[in-house]
Formats: structure tokens, sequence, C-alpha cells
């Protein structure tokens, strides 16, 4: 097949819109997280949890937080996923992660002591199967044995057999109270009816996902999938979504989660938007750049600066600590960018918007 080839300004185009963040916009929450693939689920809230920041940037005003529990809880159209980091990904994809569930444990040291611990599993399950949802605190810790970690698990024996459960799809996560998961059977929170594809098969569908995801990609990333292509000014390969284009082309100005998929590749994002970017929240506060929890700021198919902002609930105000330029702001930018700022405010249901 014939090498694709796309110039920069393509390549981010194509990036953009495959992550609904052009001008047009997607009509609901559902659909956002179908083209996405998933939704990551943070708890920092300097602004606003990552996952809503990630649904406002796309949807605007007409989202609010109580849909993506609404849609976890109760319409069950989206279910959360806990792999490396916890995010709730469309219920129509279940299918795809079924057998890798079934096929858990891949460590011997999990496995183990799993294998130490099926009574204490026998209790959770059974627990449970009669008094569920119930939040991990819940979950008397019965542990025949341990789980040792130099980390924060350390002997945490029921959020961890919870963790393995659920990698195993033996339980989910039903709903939350307040940042606290509530766990039940997973044959009462997923569907019945879940075609589930073999692994390898599955394993493809969804690096297909991915690229749809995001329109251009590394083979890194997403393996063989689409079309192979060359991006002027880039070094390499990549793949490129076959169904994309960057024909009639409309942006806006959208500020992101430092969590947003368009820049979440660091490399990426310096490849096709000339940005750098670090989430500087784990830095002391003296060695950051831009902030604690600076948003990047999209304007048409350009990544133009970050934004210091964080929600002061107390005195009903947006802070913002100061606007970092990558480019020279044009009038139309800095007008675009303190309407964001605005419209973050008013979804926030802050009163107004205080520049340092």
């Amino acid at each position: 097949m014939q090498t694709r080839r796309l110039t920069r300004a393509e390549a981010r185009r194509i990036a953009v819109r495959a992550q609904l963040l052009d001008a047009s916009r997607p009509g609901n929450l559902l659909t956002l997280i179908q083209q996405l693939t998933f939704l990551q689920l943070d708890p920092t809230d300097a602004v606003a949890p990552s996952a809503d920041l990630v649904a406002w940037s796309r949807l605007g005003s007409t989202y609010a937080p109580a849909q993506l529990r609404e849609a976890l809880e109760h319409e069950r159209t989206i279910f959360e996923h806990c792999a490396s980091v916890a995010m709730v990904r469309p219920m129509a994809d279940l299918g795809l992660y079924r057998a890798e569930m079934a096929a858990w444990p891949f460590g011997p040291r999990s496995g183990a002591w799993l294998a130490a611990n099926e009574g204490f599993r026998r209790r959770v399950l059974d627990l449970l199967a009669t008094s569920a949802p119930l939040a991990s605190r819940d979950i008397p810790d019965t542990a025949e044995v341990t789980w040792p970690s130099t980390g924060w698990t350390n002997n945490r024996n029921v959020t961890q057999m919870l963790e393995f459960l659920s990698v195993r799809g033996e339980v989910a996560v039903a709903g939350r109270r307040g940042r606290q998961r509530l766990w039940d059977l997973a044959e009462r929170v997923f569907p019945a009816d879940v075609l589930v594809l073999p692994q390898e098969e599955a394993h493809e569908v969804r690096r297909r996902k991915l690229l749809r995801s995001l329109g251009v990609a590394r083979p890194r990333v997403v393996g063989e999938v689409g079309v192979l292509a060359e991006i002027d000014g880039t070094s390499g390969v990549w793949r490129v979504d076959p169904d994309a284009t960057a024909e009639g082309f409309a942006g806006r100005t959208a500020l992101l989660s430092p969590f947003d998929r368009l820049i979440h590749d660091r490399a990426r994002a310096v490849d096709l938007f000339d940005f750098e970017y670090t989430l500087e929240m784990y830095k002391p506060k003296a060695k950051r750049r831009w902030g604690y929890f600076a948003l990047p700021v999209l304007h048409d198919d350009q990544m133009i600066g970050k934004v210091d902002a964080a929600a002061d609930r107390r005195s009903s105000v947006l802070r913002v600590q100061a606007v970092h330029a990558d480019v020279p702001f044009t009038r139309e930018m800095t007008a675009a960018v303190h309407a964001e700022l605005g419209a973050l405010a008013e979804w926030l249901g802050l009163g107004e918007v205080h520049f340092a």
C-alpha cells in the first residue's frame, strides 16, 4: 500500500478532529466516550477532575458531571476499567476486554498471592453477593497473607483484592460515593449478552479504535493498523486512520486538561504541535515553569500556550495566575482565550475570572 504524505498542518487537523476538538462538537457524552475510547479518571481537581474537563472541553456548557455518574451507575452505558490508571469505557466495548480479564493473572507474584488468599477472595465475593454495593472500607480485612509492597499498597489487602478481582472481571465498580468506589459482583454490573472476542482479535480492534481516536500516531502506540504515513518536518513513520481527512477543517479555542489525549504523548505533541509540556503538580513550587495544574491551550490547529488557573470555590472565582504564551498572541487569540476562561468559570459555577 502506498505511503500517505501529510503536511504537519494536515496531521494536526486530523489529530484535533479525531479528538473532537474542532468546531463540530459531539452530540452527547456517550458519543464522545465512544470516539475517544475512554475517559481517564483522576481525582486532582485544582480546576475540575480531568474526566470532567475533557468532557467539558468537547461538549461545552451542555455537559454536567452528573451525566458521567448517571451513565456509570444507572444507564450502565459505560463501565469503569481498572488498568494501570482508572478510566471509563463504553459498555459496548466490554467484549474487547473480557477475554483478557479471564486470562489474568499475568505474573507469578499476583497469582501466588491470590492462591494463598483463596478463602479471603471467597469471603469478599460472598459479602458482595449479600450486601453490595460496598466501599472497600466496608469490607473486613480477613486476608490469610498480607500484600507486601514498598509503596502505598503495602498491607492494603482489601483494596488489593478488589483491584485484582476487578482485573479478573469478577467484581466491578457499580458507582462512587465521593471519591470512594462502590463495588459489586461483575454479573450485576455487566450485561449478560456480551459478545466476547478472542484476545488477538480484540487487541486488533482496540488498536484500530485507538488510532481512530488519535487520527495519527506512531506505530509503537497503535501497531500496524491504519495506513503508513510520512509527515513533513518529522522523522520516522506514522500510522494514520484511513478514514481521516483534514479537508473542511474548522477549528476553535479550547482549554485542555493536562491529561488530555491530544497532548498526552509528549513526544507526539512536540512533533506535531511544537508543544512542550510537563505536568508540574509533583514539582516544588519554585521549580514550576507553568503552574501546578496548567491548562494547555488549543487555538484552531495550534497549541499556543498554557493557563495557570485554579478554582477558588470559597471566593467563587476562577483565579488565573498567568497565561503563558508559546507564540505571540493576536488580539483574536487573546479574546478567544479570555472567552474560554469565562465559559469555564460559568460552567464551574464561579462568579468571575480574576487575573493576577
